[in-house]
C-alpha cells in the first residue's frame, strides 16, 4: 500500500498525510531513547572505547547506564516535544508528497508506479521536501538531547528566542547541506528496498495472503532501514556535528568540543582527529534505531491505511443497500 497503486485505489493524498503523520508520532514515543544515545555517540569527539579514559561513552549498555544515573530515566526522551512535532511533520509530508509523485510517475510516464527505481526517485524527492519543511525542528530536537547539566534550554520557546537572538535565523538550518545530500539516497533506499523485499517475500511466500501481513511490513521495514542507514550513515554524522556548532558551552560536560567552518572542514577534522571510525561513530544505536524506526514506521503507515480503507468501505456500504 507504499505508494500509488492504480489497482487499489483506496487511499486518498489526504488520508496519506494522516497515516504518515499517525505513524511518525507512534514510532518516536518507542525509538526516542535510541536517538538520543545515538546523538550522543556521534557528537562525542574521543574513541568510543573503554581504554580511552577521557571518553565518557563507550558502549550502548555502559551509556544507559551513565544517562540513567546522571539524569535520570526522563533523559531518554529529552527534546521528545520537538521530536514529536519533526515526526509527525516529516510523516505527513514525506508520504503525501510520495503518493503524490508516484502517481504522477504513473500517470505522465511510461514507467511503472511500482517500480523500485521509482520507489527509489520518488522516495528521495518525497524526503528532500520533508527535511527542509521540519529541519528547524530537528536542529531544535538535536540541542536539546545533546545538552547535558545545567541545561542551556529551559524549554522549546526558550530555546527558539535565545538561538534567534543570539545565533540569528540561519542556525535553524545548520546542517542542511548534509542532510540533504544523505537524506535523498536514504530514503531512496528505504522505499526501494521496502519494495523490493515485498515483492521478494510474496513470491517466496506467495500463499501467506493477508495472515501476517503486519509481521511481513514490520520485517521489510526493518531491514529496509538497516541497509539504507548502512549506505548513507557518515552523512548523519556530519549533519549532528553542525548542528551543535555555536552551543559549545553545553557539550563541555561530555567531553572535547570542535568548531566546523562547514561540511567538508567537518570532514577534514573528523578524518584528520578520530580517523575513518569517526565517521560511523553511533552506528549501532543507529541501525538498531533505524531497524526499529523504520520497520514501524512502515508497520504503522500500512496499518494505518488500511484501517482508513476499511472505514471508508463500512461508510459506504450502507449508501449502496439504501
Amino acid at each position: 500500500m507504499v505508494g500509488y497503486d492504480p489497482e487499489a485505489k483506496c487511499v486518498s493524498t489526504v488520508e496519506a498525510a494522516a497515516a504518515g503523520s499517525a505513524s511518525g508520532l507512534v514510532t518516536r514515543v518507542l525509538v526516542s531513547p535510541l536517538d538520543v544515545l545515538k546523538i550522543r555517540f556521534q557528537l562525542q569527539i574521543e574513541q568510543l572505547s573503554s581504554r580511552n579514559p577521557g571518553a565518557k561513552y563507550h558502549g550502548i549498555l555502559q551509556a544507559v547506564q551513565r544517562i540513567f544515573q546522571e539524569e535520570g530515566l526522563v533523559a531518554f526522551w529529552k527534546g521528545h516535544v520537538p521530536a514529536q512535532f519533526l515526526s509527525v511533520g516529516y510523516g505527513a509530508v514525506q508520504f503525501m508528497a510520495f503518493e503524490s509523485l508516484t502517481k504522477l510517475v504513473h500517470n505522465v510516464t511510461p514507467y511503472n508506479a511500482r517500480d523500485s527505481f521509482v520507489h527509489f526517485v520518488c522516495g528521495g524527492l518525497a524526503a528532500c521536501t520533508a527535511t527542509v519543511t521540519v529541519q528547524p525542528v530537528d536542529t531544535l530536537r538535536t540541542r536539546f538531547a545533546a545538552q547535558g547539566e545545567p541545561k542551556i534550554y529551559h524549554n522549546l520557546r526558550h530555546a527558539v528566542v535565545t538561538m534567534y537572538q543570539t545565533e540569528g535565523p540561519r542556525t535553524f538550518y545548520r546542517g542542511l547541506t548534509p542532510t540533504i545530500i544523505a537524506v535523498f539516497p536514504y530514503a531512496g533506499f528505504q522505499f526501494s528496498f521496502y519494495n523490493i523485499l515485498q515483492q521478494f517475500s510474496e513470491w517466496v511466500l506467495p500463499a501467506e495472503g493477508k495472515n501476517g501481513g503486519n509481521v511481513k511490513n514490520l520485517v521489510c521495514g526493518s531491514c529496509a532501514g538497516i541497509l539504507s542507514k548502512t549506505l548513507t550513515y557518515p552523512f548523519d554524522v556530519f549533519k549532528k556535528r553542525l548542528q551543535v556548532g555555536g552551543f559549545e558551552q553545553a557539550r563541555a560536560a561530555f567531553g572535547q568540543v570542535r568548531t566546523y567552518r562547514g561540511l567538508l572542514d567537518c570532514m577534514r577534522q573528523i578524518l584528520r582527529e578520530e580517523g575513518p571510525g569517526g565517521f560511523f561513530k553511533g552506528l549501532s544505536p543507529s541501525l538498531l534505531k533505524a531497524a526499529v524506526s523504520t520497520g514501524l514506521v512502515f508497520f504503522w503507515y500500512e496499518l494505518f491505511c488500511s484501517l482508513l480503507c476499511a472505514l471508508k468501505s463500512t461508510d459506504s456500504t450502507p449508501r449502496k443497500e439504501g
